[in-house]
């Protein structure tokens, strides 16, 4: 068992805290659907997205449903966001970043030109330029994604899931996460540095 709260102290989904990261990314598209008409009038919804009153959204910025943006949220310009994706409070997403069926906690930054893919980030986090999490293994015959956790190998069950990345973690430009990364806090991972914790 992955327990989130090992990585995330404040993770925003306390009720789903006790399903893998894996199973949560799975099925985040109906939990974001089901907290939107539970929001208050501090957010603006229109066809299954809702942003708050006080977040920045620059021109340019692509917004797919379902989507959360909290409060003091910054999105820059043409930043793509798709497929389900949960913003906590004061998270900044730099230019040109796509973030795709994701959930990124309070006060985290992702630069600029990076991907976040079927991912789960903690807070205080920052991606560097052009630093990613990859969610799926174009590299391999099986798609399958293992996870290392406890020195033990987890068959995660599904072939996309990109990274969990525990609180205050910092990610350098150009590095790269491959499918099932896992992070414990304070990590740091160097730039142009390729994290693989399981290799077959």
């Amino acid at each position: 068992m992955v327990d989130i709260r090992h990585f995330i102290n404040d993770f925003p989904l306390e009720v789903h805290a006790d399903k893998m990261p894996w199973d949560i990314v799975k099925i985040l598209v109906r939990i974001i659907n089901d907290i939107i008409p539970q929001l208050d009038d501090d957010f603006l919804v229109s066809d299954g997205i809702a942003v708050h009153k006080s977040a920045i959204v620059e021109p340019g910025a692509v917004l797919k449903p379902p989507l959360i943006i909290f409060a003091n949220g910054f999105i820059g310009a043409h930043a793509y966001l798709r497929g389900g994706v949960f913003l906590g409070e004061s998270v900044e997403i730099g230019p040109g970043c796509e973030i795709k069926s994701s959930i990124i906690c309070s006060r985290s930054s992702v630069a600029h030109f990076n991907f976040i893919g079927d991912s789960i980030i903690g807070s205080h986090v920052n991606f560097e330029a052009g630093s990613i999490t990859t969610n799926y293994h174009n590299d391999k015959v099986d798609k399958r994604i293992f996870s290392v956790y406890n020195s033990k190998v987890i068959d995660t069950g599904v072939d996309k899931f990109g990274s969990l990345v525990g609180d205050h973690s910092k990610i350098g430009a150009s590095a790269v996460l491959s499918p099932g990364t896992l992070l414990p806090k304070n990590s740091i991972v160097k730039r142009l540095e390729l994290v693989d914790q399981y290799s077959r």
